[in-house]
């Protein structure tokens, strides 16, 4: 996102969040202070294998930090996953949206920006509340981690179609045409964004690689000795996200990831085409001002298509 500026991930931005979607493991230091924010009423009759039963929406988003404090939000990706389904959905929330963030002072502004004031919290509190949407689990992964991922879940690399534009504008050492990108120039390729497209090319390769990202889990651990190997991949993938899945929702999904293979991944961009303008604000810059009822309408037929 020039970034995926923050993306990285994926990534949302990562990609490998998408089996994020199979195994969020959560940073050591943040075990303890969780647990006790864990309510009594939320530990009832809550046992993890009933928990993973149901259709779960993940905030993942890629920050365009290498470690710093203060980032932003450039990949914004929203997961919907039922494990007992057969397809993962995947909303790109673009990050210029103009949106309502509660408590700020000019009252809107670009949705990434809630993000840099407010951190995960805030940004998810805003889309649940522009958008009418429930976000059960956030994971948050940076430029260091986006790189680190994409080597220890796709060593060999995802095939992506390079442009003469892309290869001039990020250095990389390639050909135009076809090829298989590893970390570093996953990352350069989804932070591309000197064209036509501008944003919006963006997002359409965050998507492509969580795609890509998602036939590469399925290929490596098809097989026995594939299978052998996934907690050591996962462990080493997922502790460069932060994110506050538990442990044993995480162990669950991952099993019944395996168990019931994902065949189809299906997307949708936010804002949706013809239900937005292009307008400037003094404290925000260029936006996009959202028609936020046709918006939320199709962001939640979307969601909700194969529960009617």
């Amino acid at each position: 996102m020039i970034y995926l500026k923050k993306i990285m991930i994926l990534f949302a931005v990562a990609a490998a969040i998408l089996s994020g979607c199979m195994s969020f493991q959560q940073k050591d230091n943040n075990n303890a202070r969780q647990e006790t924010e864990i309510s009594e009423s939320e530990k009832v009759n809550k046992e993890p294998s009933a928990i993973v039963d149901e259709t779960k929406n993940f905030l993942l988003i890629g920050v365009d930090s290498r470690g710093e404090e203060d980032s932003r939000s450039d990949a914004i990706v929203l997961a919907s996953y039922e494990p007992s389904g057969e397809s993962i959905k995947l909303v790109s929330l673009m990050r210029d949206s103009y949106v309502k963030i509660p408590d700020y002072q000019y009252m809107y502004s670009k949705l990434n920006h809630a993000y840099y004031i407010g951190g995960k919290d805030l940004l998810k509190d805003t889309i649940e509340q522009n958008f009418g949407v429930q976000i059960d689990h956030t994971a948050i992964i940076d430029f260091k981690g986006f790189t680190a991922m994409l080597d220890a879940i796709a060593p060999d690399g995802i095939e992506a179609e390079v442009s003469s534009a892309m290869i001039d504008d990020m250095g990389l050492e390639l050909e135009p045409g076809k090829q298989k990108l590893k970390g570093s120039d996953i990352l350069s390729y989804v932070r591309f964004r000197h064209d036509g497209q501008s944003d919006f090319g963006r997002v359409d390769r965050q998507q492509e690689i969580l795609i890509g990202l998602k036939d590469e889990v399925m290929n490596q651990f098809s097989s026995p000795a594939g299978l052998a190997r996934f907690p050591e991949v996962i462990s080493q993938a997922m502790k460069y996200v932060e994110t506050d899945l538990k442990i044993e929702e995480a162990l669950s999904l991952g099993v019944k990831f395996l168990m019931n293979p994902v065949t189809d991944i299906e997307t949708l961009r936010v804002p949706v085409e013809d239900s937005y303008e292009n307008k400037t604000y003094e404290h925000a810059g260029s936006v996009l001002q959202l028609d936020f009822e046709e918006n939320s309408e199709a962001l939640k037929q979307f969601l909700d298509a194969e529960k009617k």
